[in-house]
C-alpha cells in the first residue's frame, strides 16, 4: 500500500526525520486559511498516489494565502496519470542550497534490503541514474544487522552525503522495519542555507501481508487516490491493475497473467489490464472480474487464459456461464482453457453457444485471435 505524500511525511516526522510544517486540505477555502497559518508562502502539491507530479502541474509555489487559494482550486480535481486530485498539501517552503537522494528498497532477488542514495536528488534522479549510474550508490543491507551508525556512515560517506545525514539514515530504517515498510525513501533531502537537513518530500510503501499486525492502519485498505477502476477491483477482492491497452486479460496466477500480457503485446496489440483471479474462478469472481474490465471503454475484446490446477477447467468454464448471466457480455470474449478438466471445460462452453464467446486451444493463438477482434475496423 503506497501512502499518500502527507501520511509518508506524518509517519517520517513521528520518527524524528526533519519535515517542514504543512497542513493537508480538501477545499480552495482551506487551503487559503491553511497558508495563513503557515505564513503565507507556500508549496502546494497535489496528493496522488504517482510520481511525476512535478512536471504534470501538481508541485507550486503561491506567494500569498490568495495565490494559495486559486492555485489550490486549479489543482483538485486534476488528473495526474489517471489519479484523481482530492487533496493538497500545503507546506512551508524550505530554502534548498543541495538536494540529495536517500532510500531502503526490498531487493527479493537477493533477498536482502538496499540502500540507495545519492547527492544529486531532486526531480531528476531518474535521469541521473540513467546517464550517470556512479552518481547512485547501493550498498546491500543485512536485516539481521541493520542499518548501524557504522552501516549508516559507510552509506553516506559511499554517497558523498554530509555527515548529518547518518542520524537520518538510521531513523529511516527504523521507519522500514517497525512500519513493515518495502519502500522507504526522501527525495529530495534539502540542505539549508544554515546547514540544517529537511526531508521535502517522502515515499512510504507499507507490505499489505503485514496488515494483521499494523492495526493502527485501519481494518479496511484506502482506495483513495487509484484509478476508479483500480478501486472497484480492490472493493471486490480482485487483484487488478489498469493499463493502457484495448485487450482485457483474465488469468489465474501472477506468472502466466504476465506472460499473457507479453504475448497479447507480441500479437500487435496491448493488454488493457492485468487481472489474476488466482485459484478462485467461480461465478462470481469470473462476473466481478468482467464486470470491471467490460466497464472500461478502451476494452474491445477479453481473453481469458486459464490453465487447470486445483481449480479445475470445467469449474473456470461454469464460473464463465453463470457469470453471464448477470453481465452483458457486449465485446468479444477469447477464452483458451488447458490443463485439468480442460475438455470438459470446453464442452461446457461448446454448449453455452453464446455468439460473443469464441474458444482457441493454444495461449498464442488465442491470444493472436483477442488482438485481431480488438484492432479490427468498426462495421
Amino acid at each position: 500500500m503506497d501512502l499518500f505524500e502527507y501520511q509518508a511525511r506524518e509517519l517520517l516526522g513521528r520518527y524524528g526525520v526533519p519535515v517542514p510544517d504543512a497542513e493537508v486540505v480538501a477545499t480552495a477555502r482551506e487551503a487559503r486559511a491553511a497558508a495563513t497559518r503557515l505564513g503565507g508562502r507556500v508549496v502546494v502539491k497535489a496528493q496522488v498516489r504517482t510520481g511525476g507530479r512535478g512536471k504534470a502541474g501538481g508541485v507550486k509555489p503561491a506567494a500569498d494565502p490568495a495565490a494559495a487559494e486559486l492555485t489550490a482550486r486549479q489543482m483538485l480535481g486534476m488528473d495526474i496519470k489517471g489519479h484523481m486530485v482530492r487533496r493538497v498539501m500545503l507546506a512551508r517552503p524550505v530554502d534548498a542550497e543541495q538536494e540529495f537522494y536517500v532510500s531502503y528498497v526490498l531487493d527479493r532477488g537477493a533477498g536482502r534490503f538496499l540502500a540507495i542514495a545519492s547527492a544529486a536528488g531532486g526531480m531528476e534522479i531518474e535521469e541521473v541514474a540513467a546517464a550517470r549510474p556512479e552518481a547512485v550508490t547501493r550498498i546491500g543491507i543485512d536485516p539481521d544487522e541493520g542499518v548501524t551508525e557504522a552501516k549508516a556512515v559507510e552509506i553516506a560517506r559511499a554517497a558523498g552525503l554530509p555527515d548529518g545525514t547518518v542520524p537520518i539514515l538510521q531513523a529511516l530504517w527504523t521507519v522500514l522495519v517497525a512500519e513493515d515498510a518495502l519502500l522507504v525513501e526522501v527525495n529530495p533531502l534539502a540542505r539549508t542555507p544554515e546547514g540544517a537537513l529537511v526531508a521535502l518530500d517522502g515515499k512510504v510503501t507499507l507490505d499489505d501481508n503485514a496488515r494483521f499486525r499494523q492495526s493502527r492502519w485501519g481494518e479496511e485498505p484506502d482506495h483513495d487516490g487509484l484509478h476508479p477502476l483500480e478501486a472497484e477491483a480492490a472493493a471486490k477482492g480482485l487483484n487488478y491493475v489498469k493499463l493502457a491497452g484495448e485487450v482485457g486479460v483474465i488469468g489465474n496466477g501472477a506468472g502466466l497473467v504476465m506472460s499473457t500480457l507479453d504475448v497479447v503485446a507480441g500479437s500487435g496489440a496491448q493488454p488493457a489490464n492485468f487481472l489474476d483471479i488466482g485459484g478462485g474462478a467461480s461465478a462470481r469472481v469470473m462476473a466481478d472480474g468482467l464486470a470491471v474490465i467490460l466497464a472500461d471503454p478502451a476494452v474491445q475484446s477479453v481473453l481469458v487464459n486459464v490453465f487447470g490446477g486445483i481449480t479445475a477447467c470445467d469449474a473456470v468454464a461454469d464460473g464463465i456461464v453463470r457469470a453471464l448471466d448477470s453481465v452483458r457480455l457486449t465485446r468479444p470474449l477469447v477464452v483458451r482453457l488447458d490443463g485439468n478438466s480442460a475438455a470438459r471445460g470446453r464442452a461446457i462452453l461448446d454448449e453455452l453457444a453464446h455468439p460473443l464467446v469464441q474458444q482457441v486451444t493454444t495461449m498464442d493463438g488465442a491470444a493472436r485471435r483477442a488482438a485481431e477482434l480488438a484492432t479490427a475496423p468498426a462495421r
